[in-house]
């Protein structure tokens, strides 16, 4: 209904009146006709007012749309450029249109299209690409391109006005260090790329097995990969060593889980007795088209050359896909998608060129002093009166002038965040951080948001069992031998009535069949929960050394050398393995385990053997699994069940206790799960197979009349249990949480796992604080189901918010704008079944329509798209590989260091580069301002004040080193940082380099040099020969005293480069003499030795430099006074 209509949601206030009982039936008869006209919040009472409570939401109105010339003028003409230069890139590379595909086993060159190699690039350029790609990113920013133009004049003669290295070697010195900087990491990602393509693996062939390189690997081929290999290609799955016909893999490369998950291989091929028979069957694999997710797959395999032909469904259980590890056995597949084609490079995003918002504020101020240089140059030529060449003489004020921008800027920027890169990798407090990118370092000081992923990320994916509740007693950690003991006495006093009178090997119930009203003694209970523990599960126990599942029941019994030490179990989830491992420490133990039967041994060596007579297992709608099992000895059969609380408190037998308990354990982190059971007559189980085996061969509602068999056994069952297991959290989560949640930055949780599962550690890492409620979104498919949950959500007000993948695809889809805006209002977000793509496209939506920078945290393959979109990626190195840690911008080595990152270096690093840049433009403001004021003393001759060395001179040797130590100031101590998190609010506003703070900067250039010029020429008409050297002389002391009233707390290498800067300066005045003149007019001796050392000299330098300088010491002073910073409240 809905889904199927356009959408075009108004977003504007619509006033209906309709009743609240008009308001149901208009909901349930025709919601598809009038979603269009509704607005999205729908108040019970109906929609009343014309003013509706949707509008609470900010920038939730969008204006109208401008047309004509008003909409041309305000950035049409981007629109259409923008869509003139995709149309011509689609032109160029027109993407193949992805299509299903017959495979032949082993027949590549049966495929009718051409596929795309089987090679991983991750390479941004290519050999003829690099040059120009470099050079575009750097003239790309309006300050480099204005550079490339003022020094590109000087090749004119008439244009000429100073040496051409003045220009031409400050903007070779950054281009050259930045193509290095690419080269070098552009041939680190070539290296890493030839390394994976060049992995050799084994294809089997009419003649044998042939090695082939990754990279040349072909669809059809049969590829047979090893234990411990990554799966090169996505492949269908054909055979295994495994007899069971099943194997794990590893997928936390592609979906961040580190739960091993179980594929099974084709039936028919698994059963053929040979490998060579996979060539002499005519057979082929149909599939669909190439797709973005990774958890659904649709195809058939199908036999043509026997009658009937041979076909069999294929599903996601039959695939394997590339970048995902074997850990058991070795398989043979077929390859069906290759390079581009597969899940994970679908689920991979190119890296982006990242470039920090100070960058482009600090390019937004440049431009605005190109419009000042452009302005003054025009009023220069103005008053002169147009006269001759009037437009030569423009240019060359624009020249003369073009210091207002200095090219410095760029120079000492990327000096900086150099400096800043390397004092986080020397910080001892986060040993082992690793900056990858070191042009974003400031980014760290300006987050809004924080994406993080969870499974190794918040969480160690390391289960501990905590606590089994039985109703009247619970058990902790502390009291875990309590369990062992009951264990061992139950099943010694079994073994010894089973050796006394031959009976079952477990106890008789027959007094507690028919009469249920007996209590149980407390040993018995813990033996049944022990027991259904055991045997309630997907687990597979796995000895080193020998392939697979353990041999049959007969040697088994024989042996009995199940060795503890080489034994692993494996399980699609971690919480399985949990509970497996503490039934085995408290005595009973999981031995062997395949599709039929499972054995465990009892504490006395003895091995019981139970057939799995049917498996139901876990989904996430159900949220239960459940599993029939016969007892060999006694042939009892007992059906259990375990699930989570919400489902299975409608399915046990009344009780007062459980719903309690539950609220308890999950109140202190821990994830529950009950268990219960039921027993069985062969009757009732003969009577429910085979009403089973007919639901599952309907052709209609299969899934339906399956569920509706299977509830059939889900009444009045028996409670056992309720168990407790915790995930531990990485080292120090909380307060790391709690500090980032303190700083301002708001959390989002974006991860693959269950709903259940996210819900419990956002809870347990205080991600969601105790006093805030929690909202379920609901799923939704529709765009009916969409509105009605998003007005649900509206109602609530400061509640954390939960969502499923699904669900948040179909909000985005209809409704985007509202979704985001009432997400952004909640505390914490967390996003569950969230697919690569979906974090990454979270990521790139925050920055949209929050305007705010974006930080995403994670650590395995699944994370790299999130950590390549967002404005600063971080990446953890954890037991899930170095993928995210490599494709991130910085990478730690544990989660606790975040806090320090943000508060303390991104503090730091914003603070220092913002004081950086300005100081640059000051100086190059400065001495525009003394040359603006010379200019037009002497007739607005456009002649250049200070000659070729001079100028060169005073942005480097003479005031660099003092400007440059700006990098080690800090205006808190780190300890304060951190204890004082709410200090970081401050920067996420962007004080520190404004509009404002740069037109307070623009007034004191002003000021010094006006004063430092006219000044010069007041004080020294007698000696104006000299007025070169006296203003230089006074124009660098300014400078120095200037950078000394900028710093908040000094340094020793501060105090030296003033004094260094002071030397050098008074040093060169020897060797400079021929640059102290008046333009090129020549008067002589323009050093006089002995004029320097009067007194008059001197007191007349020392005059001008206190005029230029008292006046912001004073208004220092006062403003420290009168409007002290946060800061300094706490450092006093």
């Amino acid at each position: 209904m809905a889904d199927e209509i356009p959408l075009h949601p108004v977003r504007g206030a619509v006033g209906f009146g309709l009743g609240p009982d008009r308001h149901s039936r208009y909901l349930l008869e025709d919601e598809s006709a009038h979603l269009d006209e509704m607005p999205l919040m729908m108040s019970e009472e109906g929609f009343e007012n014309d003013e509706s409570d949707y509008h609470t939401l900010p920038r939730a109105r969008i204006t109208r749309r401008q047309r004509g010339v008003e909409w041309f003028v305000c950035g049409g003409w981007k629109f259409l450029c923008t869509r003139c230069c995709d149309w011509l890139i689609n032109i160029c590379q027109r993407k193949k249109e992805l299509k299903a595909r017959t495979v032949w086993l082993g027949c590549p060159e049966k495929c009718e299209e051409k596929h795309p190699r089987n090679s991983i690039k991750n390479q941004k350029y290519n050999v003829f690409t690099f040059i120009p790609g470099v050079l575009y990113e750097q003239f790309k920013f309006f300050l480099n391109l204005y550079f490339l133009v003022v020094s590109c004049s000087q090749f004119v003669p008439a244009l000429k006005i100073g040496y051409l290295y003045t220009y031409w070697a400050p903007l070779g010195f950054v281009l050259a260090v930045t193509i290095m900087r690419e080269a070098i990491d552009e041939f680190r990602r070539f290296r890493r790329d030839k390394e994976v393509n060049s992995q050799l693996y084994s294809k089997l062939t009419v003649r044998g097995k042939v090695q082939v390189k990754s990279s040349d690997i072909q669809v059809g081929d049969l590829i047979i990969v090893e234990k411990n290999q990554r799966i090169p290609s996505d492949m269908i799955f054909l055979r295994t060593s495994e007899k069971a016909g099943s194997c794990f893999i590893r997928t936390d490369q592609l979906d961040g889980e580190t739960d091993w998950k179980l594929k099974v291989a084709v039936s028919y091929t698994q059963r053929l007795p040979a490998l060579g028979d996979l060539f002499s069957i005519n057979a082929y694999v149909y599939a669909q088209k190439p797709q973005l997710d990774i958890h659904s797959f649709e195809g058939t395999f199908t036999r043509e050359d026997t009658d009937p032909p041979i076909h069999e469904s294929l599903g996601i259980e039959n695939t394997l896909w590339a970048s995902t590890v074997v850990a058991s056995g070795t398989v043979i597949g077929v390859v069906i998608y290759t390079g581009k084609e597969t899940r994970s490079v679908m689920n991979t995003s190119n890296p982006k060129n990242k470039v920090g918002l100070l960058d482009l504020e600090l390019n937004q101020l440049t431009k605005a002093l190109f419009l000042a240089l452009v302005a003054l140059s025009v009023v220069m030529v103005t008053i002169q009166g147009f006269v001759g060449p009037w437009y030569r003489n423009l240019f060359r004020f624009l020249l003369l002038f073009s210091y207002i921008i200095p090219i410095s800027l760029r120079v000492n920027l990327d000096m900086g965040k150099a400096a800043y890169g390397w004092m986080i990798m020397k910080d001892e407090c986060i040993p082992g951080t690793v900056v990858r990118t070191s042009t974003i370092p400031e980014e760290l000081g300006r987050l809004g948001y924080l994406l993080t992923d969870k499974t190794g990320t918040l969480t160690q994916n390391e289960m501990i069992f905590k606590r089994l509740h039985l109703g009247t007693v619970s058990y902790g950690t502390d009291t875990m031998d309590e369990i062992q003991n009951h264990v061992i006495n139950s099943y010694s006093q079994m073994h010894s009535q089973a050796s006394g009178n031959n009976t079952s090997s477990v106890p008789p119930r027959k007094t507690q069949t028919s009469a249920p009203k007996v209590r149980k003694s407390v040993s018995s209970r813990i033996h049944e929960a022990v027991k259904a523990v055991a045997l309630c599960h997907n687990v597979t126990p796995v000895y080193e050394g020998r392939a697979g599942v353990t041999g049959d029941s007969d040697r088994a019994e024989a042996d009995q050398d199940f060795g503890d030490e080489s034994r692993t179990y494996q399980a699609s989830s971690p919480d399985e393995v949990a509970l497996v491992q503490w039934t085995q420490s408290a005595g009973l133990t999981l031995v062997s385990r395949d599709l039929a039967s499972m054995q465990l041994k009892t504490p006395g060596g003895q091995v019981l053997t139970y057939c799995v007579l049917q498996l139901f297992p876990f989904t996430s709608e159900g949220k239960r699994m459940g599993i029939i099992v016969k007892d060999e000895a006694s042939a009892e059969i007992t059906f259990y069940m375990k699930g989570a609380d919400t489902v299975m408190s409608t399915i046990v037998q009344y009780n007062d206790w459980l719903e309690e308990e539950c609220g308890n354990m999950a109140r202190e982190g821990l994830r529950t799960l009950v268990v219960a059971k039921k027993s069985l007559t062969e009757e009732q189980y003969q009577d429910f197979e085979s009403r089973y085996s007919q639901a599952k061969l309907s052709l209609h509602d299969r899934a339906l009349k399956v569920a509706a068999v299977v509830e059939s056994l889900e009444r009045e069952m028996e409670l056992l249990c309720l168990t407790g297991v915790e995930d531990q959290l990485q080292a120090d989560v909380r307060p790391t949480l709690e500090m980032l949640r303190n700083a301002g930055i708001k959390i989002w949780m974006l991860t693959g796992d269950k709903l259940e599962t996210a819900t419990c550690i956002a809870k347990s890492s205080h991600l969601v604080s105790r006093t805030q409620d929690i909202h379920i979104f609901q799923p939704v498919t529709s765009r009916g189901e969409a509105h009605l949950e998003l007005n649900a959500f509206r109602r609530k007000h400061d509640c954390a918010l939960v969502i499923s993948g699904d669900s948040l695809e179909v909000c985005l889809k209809y409704y985007e704008h509202e979704f985001v805006e009432l997400a952004r209002q909640c505390p914490a977000v967390v996003c569950c079944r969230c697919s690569p793509t979906q974090k990454a496209h979270i990521a790139r939506l925050l920055q949209r329509h929050s305007g705010r920078r974006t930080c995403a945290v994670g650590d395995g393959g699944n994370d790299v798209s999130m950590i390549q979109a967002a404005n600063c990626g971080i990446g953890i190195e954890g037991k899930e590989g170095k993928q995210a840690s490599l494709a991130a911008d910085f990478s730690i080595t544990q989660f606790k260091h975040i806090g320090r990152l943000l508060v303390v270096h991104g503090r730091n690093s914003y603070k220092r580069s913002a004081a950086l840049g300005q100081f640059v433009l000051h100086r190059g403001l400065i001495i525009s301002a003394m040359q603006a004021v010379f200019s037009s003393v002497f007739y607005f001759a456009s002649v250049p004040l200070y000659q070729g060395f001079l100028m060169v001179g005073y942005a480097t040797i003479y005031t660099m080193f003092p400007v440059f130590s700006l990098v080690l100031d800090q205006d808190v101590k780190p300890e304060m940082a951190m204890l004082y998190p709410e200090l970081y609010k401050d920067l996420t506003k962007g004080r520190a380099l404004s509009f404002k703070t740069f037109l307070i900067w623009v007034l004191i250039s002003i000021y010094q040099g006006g004063v430092l010029m006219y000044g010069a020429l007041v004080l020294f008409e007698s000696e104006f020969v000299h007025v070169v050297l006296i203003s230089f002389t006074a124009l660098i002391l300014t400078e120095l005293l200037t950078v000394a009233l900028a710093v908040r707390t000094w340094h020793w290498l501060m105090v030296l480069a003033e004094f260094l800067s002071l030397g050098c300066y008074v040093a060169s005045l020897a060797f400079l003499n021929q640059y102290f003149g008046i333009g090129r007019v020549s008067f002589g001796a323009f050093l006089d030795v002995a004029f320097i050392t009067t007194l008059t000299f001197l007191w007349k330098v020392s005059a001008i430099t206190v005029v230029s300088c008292l006046p912001l010491y004073v208004l220092k002073y006062l403003k420290r006074k009168l409007s002290p910073p946060s800061y300094s409240k706490l450092s006093s």
